[in-house]
């Protein structure tokens, strides 16, 4: 199957997309900062390791929380030292770094290159301003900040609480699930074109 480029057209589309939604993420997280957060006197020095209590403490106080809906949503300021959701927060402070400057340069890169080279069709074209701008926009936090401001809290009174998160991970999630619901298009497409073929008389 013969692969084209895409245009430069769909290039400069993509790329503005992504300084769009990256400064949608950066805009909310400031403002989490300034409205949701103030600073704290037992701030963890380095950034996000224990101290000689064996405790991480937050470089910044947590004031009252923003509620949308009672009980269920509400904006809350919290501290990522891991990835999407606090994933690998315990890791080892150098370790963590590496893995997620190499992941996310890495993922940028092969993104782009896979849109530019023409790869995947139109949910994946979507998908790769969404996934590369939230790439982004929790690495400025990582390099400006030393960890994720995450925000966004989904809850159920105090029996559950979903994953503190922000709109990088949103973005993030969004276009892993369209670049999942394209694959899984292409299969069930597979599929009908290889029972089409199998049904037809040969020649």
């Amino acid at each position: 199957m013969t692969r084209t480029s895409r245009s430069t057209k769909a290039l400069v589309l993509c790329l503005a997309a992504i300084g769009v939604l990256t400064a949608m993420d950066l805009g909310t997280k400031q403002w989490a900062l300034e409205r949701l957060s103030e600073p704290s006197s037992r701030a963890s020095d380095p950034v996000c390791e224990p101290n000689e209590y064996g405790r991480t403490e937050a470089q910044r106080r947590q004031r009252q929380p923003v509620v949308l809906i009672d009980g269920l949503l509400e904006f809350r300021y919290a501290e990522n030292c891991g990835a999407a959701f606090g994933f690998m927060r315990d890791m080892p402070s150098a370790v963590r770094k590496g893995v997620f400057y190499v992941a996310a340069a890495g993922a940028v890169v092969l993104l782009l290159w896979m849109f530019v080279t023409g790869r995947g069709g139109r949910l994946f074209a979507v998908s790769v301003p969404l996934i590369v701008a939230g790439a982004i926009g929790n690495f400025v936090d990582r390099v400006k900040l030393g960890y994720v401001v995450d925000f966004v809290r989904f809850h159920l009174d105090d029996r559950w609480a979903y994953p503190t998160f922000n709109v990088a991970d949103a973005w993030i999630t969004i276009g892993v699930a369209l670049i999942l619901i394209e694959g899984f298009m292409d299969g069930r497409r597979e599929k009908r074109g290889a029972a089409k073929r199998a049904e037809a008389p040969a020649s």
